[in-house]
């Protein structure tokens, strides 16, 4: 049986991938999470009233440039040409916080998982940053893949969404 941990050769060493046969498909990955934070850090954040200025806008330009760069920060990834990257915020006042979604594409040899997920993450720290000086207790949560397409293992639809 082939080991199924791809990022370790047969004698169990860290590799890259070797991806030269792989067929060019086009590749969809979408990731999510969020952070929880005190009513009040909502509202200057929807007020626009944060003291380092437009909170989701600098959190939507950090999660791209994240997913740019995910090669630079996870060692095994393949820099990837990325021919799209989107950041959707969804905010929740009752239980407050805000939700991050992530669309990484590309067109290429291997997935953009890493991406998303790197932008979903960056994203979020962002938020942290920007707001901790009011509100150090906030939560990231739930970072996570939830679809993606393309490749040779086809779709993958999180059943915890």
């Amino acid at each position: 049986m082939t080991n199924p941990l791809t990022h370790f050769d047969e004698g169990g060493n860290a590799r890259m991938v070797d991806i030269a046969a792989k067929p060019v498909t086009t590749r969809v990955a979408r990731a999510g999470g969020a952070i929880r934070m005190r009513a009040e850090t909502l509202q200057l954040i929807r007020d626009g009233a944060a003291a380092k200025g437009d909170v989701l806008g600098v959190a939507r330009i950090a999660a791209i440039q994240a997913a740019k760069r995910t090669s630079d920060l996870i060692p095994l990834c393949h820099p990837l040409a990325l021919t799209h990257v989107s950041v959707a915020f969804e905010v929740d006042a009752a239980n407050p916080g805000i939700a991050i979604t992530v669309t990484a594409e590309t067109s290429g040899q291997t997935g953009v998982e890493m991406e998303a997920l790197t932008a979903a993450s960056i994203g979020l720290l962002t938020i942290y940053d920007m707001c901790k000086a009011v509100d150090r207790a906030m939560t990231i949560e739930s970072v996570r893949l939830v679809e993606k397409s393309g490749g040779k293992s086809g779709h993958f639809l999180n059943p915890n969404g």
